[in-house]
């Protein structure tokens, strides 16, 4: 959404800025007050707001909480005197993306408006993803647009009305409960029970009894019949849930099973006949542990009719700032917390990660960012330790600074200052911790100093 609306009371100023957004390739919408910003915005979307602080009549905190009412998704850029800096920050709690102080530089205004248009551009292409999704008819609960995952989906819509069996393989955290779900959902099945077994969880010495029930008295304990989860599947679609983890005495039995459709419950030498589809997940290699001697040859070809395998968030890098944005909205709402998304500098950590957890791993990361994030955009700050590199001993500007002798104390300050936003990526909060400043007094000392520009006459160009 490449449209700026530009407010501000001042005409000469407005003009100038008209001119140097439109230089920049923007689509440009003017507007003297408030009033009239909000008028631009009913008629047509605009992705970026920028709007003076200080105007008569509304101003622009007042424009900015009636835009959060009208265009919520709208990003707004204030600009305000140095004077003002206390406001602007009670603004940007308010909803506002940014904020900058005058008198202006053509730089500072550009980049601020460019990420703020960059973030809207994100969140607009997020719900567009999110219809075409819908659109194709694929599970909602499944996000992605890369090769690899696309692949993956029209593998398991094309096996999903077959009565086939299905291997899902893939790392632990990878979502193979979730495509396993959407192979019953979208399968003629899905009015029948679906039943899911974590054979890891289960003890060996039980897992017989769990998959095909028991007799009252077949052992010390059984005080009274019970289903097993193949007669609890009938059906329907029983999950076996890291089938790797099933112990060589009961592969057999299980093997029966999916080759006759019966089975005989422990204490009990009486058939029952069970109609189950059986869709099995595995992180192993069930190959490797075929020629181990682990796990039964024939059991495997009988599970593996269909092999589905599942990339790893690594395989599908460009995949994760659309699953974090769309945890990050599930978890703010849960938690009831006014979280709009990432900064760009956080969205970056986020997708550079490797995350050997994979999607479980990032829904942990994105819940514990949501708790810890005070403002509306989640920071580098928010994000596990694990998240943000650490700085290597050979990263000198992180490190340490050479500053020669005789270099003004005002530059000087200019200069920690910039190289700590450099160690901490961005995050002022976290460098004005780090020098035991106010996080306003970072904006104010990089707005002013002995060789900051001369205040831009944005008409020059």
């Amino acid at each position: 959404m490449n449209a700026v609306l530009l407010v501000d009371d001042d005409a000469s100023n407005l003009e100038s800025l008209q001119r140097v957004f439109v230089r920049e390739g923007f689509v440009v919408r003017t507007a003297r007050d408030g009033r009239e910003a909000l008028d631009v915005l009913r008629r047509e979307a605009c992705g970026v707001v920028l709007t003076d602080l200080m105007m008569p009549g509304v101003d622009g905190m007042d424009l900015l909480k009636a835009i959060k009412a009208v265009a919520p998704e709208t990003e707004v850029v204030l600009m305000t005197a140095y004077g003002s800096v206390e406001t602007a920050v009670a603004a940007m709690k308010e909803g506002a993306t940014d904020f900058i102080p005058k008198p202006l530089r053509r730089a500072d205004v550009v980049r601020a408006v460019r990420r703020a248009a960059d973030r809207a551009g994100l969140v607009a292409e997020n719900r567009a993803l999110r219809a075409e999704l819908q659109r194709m008819g694929t599970p909602r609960d499944i996000l992605g647009q890369s090769p690899a995952i696309r692949h993956a989906l029209a593998l398991l819509e094309q096996v999903a009305p077959s009565t086939a069996g299905v291997l899902i393989e893939g790392e632990s955290g990878t979502g193979k409960e979730l495509f396993a779900r959407a192979l019953h959902r979208l399968s003629p099945r899905a009015a029948g029970p679906f039943v899911p077994v974590h054979c890891a969880a289960i003890p060996e010495t039980l897992m017989e009894a769990e998959l095909f029930g028991h007799e009252k008295g077949a052992f010390t304990g059984a005080i009274g019949k019970r289903e097993g989860r193949f007669g609890l599947a009938d059906g329907g679609t029983l999950l076996l849930d890291e089938v790797g983890e099933i112990p060589p005495g009961v592969q057999v039995k299980l093997l029966r099973v999916l080759q006759e459709g019966t089975f005989e419950r422990l204490g009990s030498s009486t058939p029952v006949r069970t109609d189950v589809r059986v869709v099995a997940t595995t992180n192993r290699d069930l190959r490797a542990e075929v020629k181990a001697g682990r796990f039964r040859e024939d059991l495997f070809f009988r599970l593996d009719v269909v092999t589905l395998r599942l990339p790893s968030l690594r395989e599908r890098q460009g995949d994760v700032p659309l699953i974090a944005q769309a945890m990050l909205a599930r978890f703010a709402a849960r938690e009831a917390r006014a979280v709009r998304g990432f900064t760009d500098e956080a969205l970056a950590l986020v997708e550079a990660h490797s995350w050997p957890g994979n999607v479980r791993e990032l829904e942990h990361a994105v819940e514990r960012a949501v708790l810890l994030c005070r403002g509306e955009w989640i920071t580098p700050g928010d994000l596990p330790p694990s998240v943000v590199p650490t700085p290597s001993a050979t990263d000198a500007p992180a490190r340490s600074l050479q500053i020669p002798i005789g270099t003004p104390l005002e530059e000087v300050e200019r200069r920690v200052i910039a190289e700590t936003l450099h160690f901490t990526h961005g995050d002022k909060r976290a460098a004005a911790a780090l020098l035991g400043i106010a996080t306003r007094t970072i904006y104010r000392k990089l707005g002013s100093g002995s060789d900051a520009e001369a205040p831009p006459d944005t008409s020059a160009e």
